[in-house]
């Protein structure tokens, strides 16, 4: 491993939030240096360079290469796959969790098993993970930056090209700017989006969304007062990127009519959040769930990593600290005081 981002999906697990199995190694996002190849892993050949293939597959791998690790292995086989929508793959390769005996490949030091949380459990200085998890990038991309492209940067970016299909011109609002939220408005700048506006309710991040493009920034509170001076933008796109009941459903009240919600944050289990079904049904606002932005992994993470490397998409503004692994708790805390986008163990 070469570095694991501290996602807000660990704090859900850690906090109870998510029913997750017991006795796994936590990370789910990361990047790492190929030591190994596995029996029956494609061997890419040395003039062939890492990326993928006219058909949208993984060229293959060799040691030595800088691989960004996926939480879905696609199987490739089953009707998710064959539709293309490789996030909502229904038997995805890796074992899960990897907690069942024969799956099992960490050890505790007296030789108890551990599991791996998605399958790849990057909280960890070595890491055995399914070929399919494993997506060479540029091996110019900084290690900190190929971490967050395995979630956080792809979630957002994803969710901005993917699932919303943000368009040159259109209206954007970003609601919540933590490593996801800061993603998606780095996509929608990208797009030629026009009026970016961020909301969330920390001065610190709104400031910081301001420079990355930003046309204008709200706390909460603003946002929620100035629905009608919002909504009178003809905000096309709102995206919800922290996974807060209110906020889902302010992001409602702030589309335009015709215009689409897509929500990209994930609230605890069971969580639900309260619409005003006629006016929804109505005014013919689209609501759109955007799992792991809509990305095929062997396809999205070489071209986000192009675009870092082209300046396109600065992720290295997402980085608030890089830290060692002792103190990924401390990194946790952070994030409950919301403080910073996020911080990156880097090995």
């Amino acid at each position: 491993m070469v570095g694991s981002g501290v996602c807000h999906s660990d704090l859900h697990v850690v906090d109870g939030d998510w029913e997750r199995p017991a006795d796994v190694v936590l990370g789910h996002e990361g990047a790492a240096i190929i030591e190994e190849l596995g029996p029956g892993v494609h061997e890419r050949p040395a003039d062939i360079p890492a990326g993928i293939l006219a058909s949208g597959t993984a060229a293959g791998h060799r040691v030595g290469d800088l691989v960004v690790l996926s939480w879905v292995a696609p199987c490739g086989a089953c009707p998710a796959c064959a539709r293309g929508e490789a996030w909502l793959c229904a038997t995805p390769l890796g074992g899960g969790h990897r907690l069942a005996p024969d799956l099992v490949r960490l050890r505790r030091d007296d030789g108890s098993p551990m599991g791996v949380y998605s399958g790849i459990g990057t909280f960890c200085t070595g890491q055995v993970v399914a070929a399919a998890a494993a997506i060479p990038v540029d091996p110019r991309t900084p290690p900190e930056v190929a971490a967050l492209i395995g979630c956080a940067a792809s979630t957002g970016v994803g969710a901005v090209r993917n699932t919303a299909g943000v368009q040159l011109g259109e209206s954007v609002v970003i609601v919540g700017l933590g490593g996801v939220g800061l993603s998606a408005l780095m996509a929608a700048v990208d797009a030629g989006a026009t009026p970016v506006v961020a909301v969330d309710l920390e001065p610190a991040k709104r400031a910081l969304a301001v420079s990355l493009g930003a046309t204008h920034a709200f706390g909460p509170a603003e946002a929620a007062a100035d629905v009608g001076d919002l909504a009178s933008l003809g905000v096309d796109h709102v995206l919800e990127c922290i996974g807060r009941t209110d906020t889902v459903e302010l992001a409602v009240d702030l589309v335009r009519p015709g215009g689409t919600v897509t929500l990209v944050g994930m609230t605890p289990q069971a969580e639900r959040a309260g619409l005003d079904v006629y006016r929804v049904v109505h005014e013919g606002k689209r609501l759109l769930g955007s799992c792991y932005g809509s990305i095929v992994p062997a396809r999205d993470f070489p071209a986000i990593a192009t675009d870092v490397m082209s300046g396109r998409l600065p992720l290295d503004r997402l980085v608030s600290e890089t830290i060692e692994l002792a103190d990924v708790g401390r990194a946790l805390e952070a994030m409950r005081r919301r403080d910073g986008a996020r911080r990156v163990v880097r090995y």
